[in-house]
């Protein structure tokens, strides 16, 4: 069967007709499916990006007018600590209304951890194993008991892993959620990098790309199964009114922290963003800093050496503080954003497999592609209102990226394990540690044991001492 005259008219003006060089050799469903993916393709946007990103070097800002940017600090006073106390109740508010939810975005595999499956599926509890799905599920759990409204849960997956991850829930029983729904981030064409051509992954197959962390605000608005509310239209619905918002490789995340939730409300943020301290200027993360007056994200990797060196007086960094991937939104910001604009894509260059005008596929040893992304930090720019709050990255940032060294299985099981050390040692238990303050064994607090030190305490025995591998749950 020939390709619609209409879908060919359509890859004729746009350039891209070499899509259909192997159509006479697809069968008749593989010829529907191929020609369902090309029609949902925006030839117009990818035409837009091809002139900016591709054919362009992107417009960069100037930075002549980074400053730092203002920041909630720890607390380091008692009147500093009494704000936050009462920030704190304000959260719990929120919480205990039923006005949050909680948005996880899912949507990598664990290729770079040697791991075959979605990355939220890894084991990574220091004693149980348990993925970080489960730890994740377990915490938003504990705040649906603590508080006594149900948070709902939305993961965002990609179309690589939706269904290994569906799979994955529904065969732990959804680590008992009650409110669990899962979400497909969108994708985009890989295009060759000096033609601009969209690239095949195989016969009757267009090599595509998840659209970056930046796609989720978009695929919160997407249609459910069958036409149904989309995310943001569920939890109108629902009474929602502030999401909060993490990355899945982060097990240490105090997911919707009341204090955080409480600054952004007394704020009355649209966006608020959680920063940590930088360690030395040539740490790979991005920057929140102030940009002719407006809060932005600068990559590491666009930061100018002389940038992120600049030192006050003590000696401190003058741009220091890190962004985690930590943020919480307010829905009604979000509606705005996916109706009025949308958030700009970037480029990144990629070894992309690809067939050939011969049909041979062919795997490149150098970057031939370019992918087109967009990054969740630049909603930051286009909220009215918006607070960034520091917080303890030994207390909440230690993400599961590498499969040795920093950031590994072994350093994060590490500093969960002492972690958890210190709020047994705050329960008046005692720790057997290394000389360099660690623990020589591994440690576990299940969230349904105990979401935090404090409710800890109420639950330890007198006198224990911990001397071997320990999980409470």
């Amino acid at each position: 069967m020939p390709p619609a005259p209409d879908l060919v008219e359509r890859l004729e003006r746009h350039g891209q007709t070499e899509l259909l060089d192997h159509w006479d050799k697809l069968d008749l469903a593989t010829q529907r499916s191929f020609e369902a993916e090309l029609r949902a393709i925006d030839f117009h946007l990818v035409d837009q990006l091809k002139e900016t990103l591709v054919f362009a070097d992107p417009a960069i800002d100037s930075i002549d007018s980074v400053r730092p940017v203002e920041v909630s600090r720890l607390p380091r006073t008692d009147r500093e600590r009494v704000a936050h106390r009462l920030a704190s109740e304000v959260g719990e508010a929120i919480l205990a209304e039923g006005q949050a939810a909680v948005v996880m975005v899912a949507g990598g595999q664990g290729t770079r951890l040697g791991f075959n499956g979605p990355k939220g599926t890894y084991p990574i509890g220091p004693v149980s194993a348990s993925s970080l799905f489960q730890i994740h599920a377990e915490k938003v759990l504990a705040l649906s008991r603590r508080y006594g409204k149900t948070i709902p849960l939305y993961v965002m997956t990609s179309p690589e892993n939706h269904a290994e991850t569906e799979l994955f829930f529904e065969s732990n029983n959804r680590f008992g959620l009650s409110h669990l729904r899962l979400f497909v981030q969108g994708r985009m064409p890989a295009v060759d990098r000096e033609t601009g051509k969209i690239l095949l992954d195989g016969p009757g197959r267009v090599a595509m790309s998840p659209d970056g962390h930046g796609g989720t605000l978009t695929a919160l608005a997407q249609p459910g199964v069958d036409g149904g509310l989309s995310c943001l239209e569920e939890m109108k619905e629902l009474g929602v009114q502030t999401l909060f918002y993490f990355q899945v490789d982060n097990p240490m995340v105090r997911i919707a922290d009341p204090t955080f939730l409480g600054l952004h409300r007394e704020a009355s943020a649209e966006v608020s963003f959680k920063v940590v301290e930088k360690l030395k200027p040539d740490e790979k993360v991005g920057v929140v800093v102030e940009v002719d007056g407006r809060p932005q994200v600068i990559e590491y990797s666009d930061l100018p050496p002389a940038l992120a060196e600049l030192r006050e007086p003590e000696g401190s960094l003058q741009l220091w503080a890190g962004s985690i991937a930590i943020h919480i939104f307010e829905r009604s910001f979000i509606e705005r954003v996916v109706q009025q604009s949308q958030l700009p894509f970037h480029r990144a260059f990629k070894k992309v497999p690809y067939l050939n005008q011969d049909g041979q596929r062919i795997e490149p040893t150098e970057p031939n592609a370019v992918k087109f992304e967009r990054f969740i930090f630049d909603a930051l720019p286009l909220a009215e209102r918006y607070a960034v709050v520091e917080t303890d990255r030994i207390l909440e940032f230690e993400p599961l990226k590498n499969a040795t060294g920093a950031d590994s299985p072994a350093s994060v099981r590490q500093r969960m394990s002492d972690l958890f050390a210190g709020w047994l040692e705050a329960a008046g238990a005692r720790v057997v540690r290394r000389s360099d303050g660690t623990v020589p064994f591994g440690i576990e607090i299940s969230p349904l044991f105990a979401l935090d030190g404090a409710e800890l305490r109420s639950k330890l025995p007198a006198g224990l001492v911990v001397e071997q591998p320990l999980h409470l749950r």
